[in-house]
């Protein structure tokens, strides 16, 4: 049996998210009762936040590397990081990674082409919406991104993200608030679908929130992809 790999821990809530979405795509498909096979390795966010703050992205690489091998030697085949922000450093561990890694940006960039897409919004960690990896994939199809133009907005995004989402706390009041900064770049941008560039984003923010745009759930179409290469491998 084929087994996948998952980083998991950054952070904890979305790694649950992806462990149920698995096995329920899973079984959506397969229709007999089997369960995927699956191995988690939860990371310590705190290391991986820290070294990211003090932009040591080597470091970062090494560390993430470190810990697919950790998967490697426990029988994955392929693997995941399951977390948008350390794709910063995707190329760098995809490079040394023994076995094959799906990247959530291109699993990302795959669905909004296949929408049609030409502007998309970004929201998500600071290291994400400025980080430029998201623009180095979606560029390769044409696809425009954007984000909120208004530090103020981008710093409350990353501020909300990890004290409250990251532990599993959603408020209405920071919904909201979310939403208003998506109608801005609805604005300004003239997006026409918007990134949920953070696993944990989709825990307070879902398609259908604002009608006039898809919203592209990030943990949901790399969760989906997992299973798509699970399915084709057997």
């Amino acid at each position: 049996m084929v087994t996948v790999g998952i980083i998991g821990g950054i952070g904890p809530e979305s790694t649950i998210e992806y462990y149920q979405l698995i096995i329920a795509l899973y079984r959506e498909e397969k229709k007999d009762d089997n369960y995927p096979s699956l191995l988690v390795n939860s990371i310590n966010l705190k290391r991986l936040r820290d070294l990211m703050a003090d932009n040591r992205l080597e470091e970062v690489a090494r560390y993430l590397s470190a810990e697919v091998e950790r998967l490697v030697l426990a029988g994955a085949n392929f693997g995941i990081i399951g977390a948008n922000t350390p794709h910063i450093v995707f190329d760098e561990v995809q490079a040394v990674s023994p076995i094959p890694l799906i990247s959530i940006v291109e699993e990302a960039c795959r669905y909004a082409k296949g929408l049609d897409l030409r502007r998309v919004g970004l929201l998500g960690t600071t290291y994400t919406m400025l980080g430029g990896f998201y623009e180095k994939v979606f560029e390769k199809e044409a696809i425009e991104i954007f984000i909120p133009s208004a530090e103020k907005d981008r710093e409350y995004i990353h501020e909300k993200y990890f004290d409250e989402l990251v532990h599993g706390v959603v408020l209405d009041e920071t919904k909201e608030m979310l939403l208003r900064i998506v109608s801005r770049l609805k604005v300004e941008q003239k997006i026409e679908g918007l990134i949920l560039g953070g696993t944990e984003l989709s825990l307070i923010l879902k398609d259908g929130d604002d009608p006039s745009i898809p919203f592209l759930d990030t943990t949901r179409i790399h969760a989906a992809s997992v299973v798509r290469e699970l399915l084709k491998a057997e």
